[in-house]
């Protein structure tokens, strides 16, 4: 039996005890330590073996790669019926977009410029949730991309319109691909 007094916390907390997590199923005893109860000797010794346990076991415990981080989401919010190009890295891209917060604030438009950006795509010209949510793109196509913090500006944002760990939201617009011949 594992645990302290019969009582698996592995077992308990992720049904099944994994060899990390085996230990004696009674602390040592108290005994030589004067002027203390038995009773409540006992008790601190049990609690110091479950604090020694959830150490091992959780300093073990395996993560998954990427866990608690969010994903890009792309939607197509209107499609072409004749798409004889599509983008792709090294393409340089004209494109009308808003951003806006998750809480709906526009930060930035191009739009209101009334003059597409244009930027290579896969360079490191922009974001990473851009050069990845415009890949395979019609001209003529729009799209809504989502894009988590570790995607974006991650941590410090882009004071003062974008705070740090800001999820973003852009509605784009290809316009137009410019590819390059290929050496």
């Amino acid at each position: 039996m594992s645990g302290i007094g019969g009582w698996d916390p592995c077992r308990q907390l992720w049904g099944r005890t994994p060899g990390c997590c085996v230990f004696p199923s009674s602390p040592p005893p108290a005994a030589g330590l004067k002027g203390q109860a038995p009773f409540a000797m006992d008790r601190v010794m049990q609690l110091s073996w479950l604090l020694v346990f959830l150490s091992l076991c959780l300093g073990v415990l395996p993560t998954r790669a990427g866990e608690g981080k969010r994903k890009l989401q792309i939607g197509v919010k209107k499609r072409v019926d004749h798409c004889p190009l599509k983008s792709r890295k090294g393409d340089v891209l004209h494109i009308h977009y808003t951003g806006r917060l998750e809480d709906g604030t526009e930060f930035d438009s191009s739009l209101h410029r009334d003059q597409p950006f244009v930027f290579s795509l896969g360079t490191g010209q922009v974001i990473k949730g851009w050069d990845q949510g415009l890949l395979g793109m019609c001209e003529g196509e729009k799209r809504k991309l989502v894009i988590p913090s570790e995607l974006g500006y991650g941590d410090r944002g882009a004071p003062p319109k974008i705070p740090g760990r800001a999820t973003l939201v852009f509605e784009v617009e290809l316009l137009k691909i410019e590819r390059r011949p290929e050496l």
